[in-house]
């Protein structure tokens, strides 16, 4: 670890909000505070509900969560030193040791405050002083603050998710007949639906409704311009590099992890990317990682991925719901599994990981392709550092590879890597926040490299 402002053995320092005017300063004086605000409204309009469930305590609960938050948003807007955690859960003696680290490194506790350290550890921090506000004050420990935006993103992002079953199914249908050449032209198609689903991201609108609401086959074409890296014809390899002989002559593929980002139409676009992977072939199973607790406005938790597929059981689309009971039978069977781990809930950089979390890192390591969704995983593959935009992606990840990755992210922070050189000038020279606007502008009258607010990209690593 390194103090937020040194270059060390030529490695840059982590993006902060000690720079007025930068991403990390919006972040942290604005976006931050407006999300706990929502936190803090969501918790009082459901006063009602906790007094129906709990009685007095319930309401007794709702005042002291609200008092708690109410002073961590104090905190966070007069830049006051972050403090140890309270809570006594399994993961609080780790995020104290990490606090600790960072005293250690910057000379004394008040330099390790919200707008002075790494922007990567304070947005973390603040969603598990959420927890902590929660936890601390049961029978409401457990209730999830961001449920509503999940499910109400999931619920309007209908017709989007209709059309992709239906292709979907369309598929599977006549699977035996496709030609490689027709499976990976599918297969293509699935990982851009996958990475451009990335856009539905609560916490970059700070809450506000983020859904998908046409089809997103049909929306490829015009978003292709969009796109700065694009490896997917080595994610093609590897999984076909993967597939070994097995008995009676049979093909046995390899095993994929998806790395998870947000619930609603995002966690669809993955699970159908899923089905395909093990419908044709390509993946033996699906190990799907998400996180232990309410994270990022939209992250997807454990009861967010059970909902979802018993939502899509439950369409009334005959495609939808055959894709909800495909995707049952393949968790009851063993197919697909869920896992979670606290690594994923704290603000450690990637290439901590064999260090800090030995078993992920060995859980990772059997995977012949990981799939890692979204702009935090990114962030955190990168160290959420200033990097050169030309730097290459391996040298980014700074030694972590438990099996090769494929990073898929829309990009809403000003961390990228990867680029061919003049490209990133090029960028900023048309629109000086294209790494963090967060939105697609199509002006189709005009040419692609002049329409770029929001891009994307398909980031590999050989492992």
């Amino acid at each position: 670890m390194m103090a937020a402002d040194q270059t060390v053995h030529g490695v840059p320092p982590s993006l902060s909000a000690k720079v007025v005017g930068s991403f990390a300063y919006f972040t942290v004086k604005d976006r931050l505070p407006t999300i706990l605000t929502k936190v803090i409204d969501t918790i009082h309009r459901n006063k009602n509900k906790f007094f129906e469930e709990y009685g007095e305590e319930g309401i007794q609960a709702e005042k002291q969560t609200i008092s708690l938050l109410s002073k961590l948003r104090n905190e966070l807007q007069t830049d006051k030193p972050i403090l140890a955690l309270t809570d006594g859960l399994h993961d609080t003696e780790a995020w104290n040791q990490y606090l600790q680290r960072h005293q250690g490194v910057q000379g004394d506790q008040e330099s390790v405050s919200w707008f002075k350290s790494p922007w990567l550890y304070v947005e973390c921090y603040m969603y598990r002083r959420i927890q902590e506000a929660l936890w601390l004050n049961p029978p409401i420990s457990g209730y999830d603050v961001f449920n509503d935006g999940k499910t109400q993103s999931f619920f309007e992002s209908q017709q989007a998710v209709m059309a992709l079953c239906t292709y979907l199914g369309g598929i599977n249908k006549n699977m035996e007949e496709l030609s490689k050449n027709q499976l990976l032209e599918h297969f293509n198609k699935l990982l851009l639906v996958s990475l451009w689903g990335n856009k539905c991201d609560l916490s970059i609108s700070a809450g506000q409704e983020n859904s998908q609401k046409m089809s997103p086959i049909d929306s490829l074409d015009s978003l292709q311009p969009f796109i700065l890296v694009n490896d997917s014809n080595m994610v093609w390899s590897t999984l076909i590099s993967a597939q070994r002989p097995g008995q009676s002559g049979k093909v046995t593929a390899g095993r994929v992890d998806i790395v998870l980002d947000n619930a609603g139409f995002e966690l669809v676009t993955d699970l159908v990317l899923a089905d395909f992977l093990v419908s044709s072939g390509l993946a033996r199973e699906i190990h799907f990682h998400g996180k232990s607790i309410p994270w990022f406005v939209s992250d997807v938790t454990a009861n967010d991925f059970q909902w979802t597929i018993q939502q899509t059981m439950a369409a009334n689309h005959k495609w939808m719901s055959k894709s909800g009971y495909q995707w049952k039978i393949y968790v009851k069977e063993g197919v697909w599994s869920y896992h979670d781990h606290c690594f994923w809930t704290q603000p450690h950089e990637f290439c901590d990981m064999a260090a800090d979390a030995p078993d992920l890192y060995a859980t990772l390591q059997e995977a012949d392709l990981v799939l890692l969704k979204g702009d935090l995983n990114y962030r955190k593959l990168t160290g959420d550092r200033d990097w050169d935009h030309t730097v290459g992606f391996d040298t980014a990840l700074r030694g972590f590879g438990p099996a090769p990755l494929c990073s898929l992210r829309t990009l809403k922070a000003n961390v990228q890597v990867g680029l061919q050189l003049g490209q990133g000038e090029k960028l900023t020279s048309q629109d000086p926040d294209w790494m963090t606007s967060g939105k697609v502008r199509l002006d189709l009258d005009k040419q692609p490299t002049e329409q770029l607010e929001m891009l994307q990209h398909v980031c590999y690593n050989s492992g």
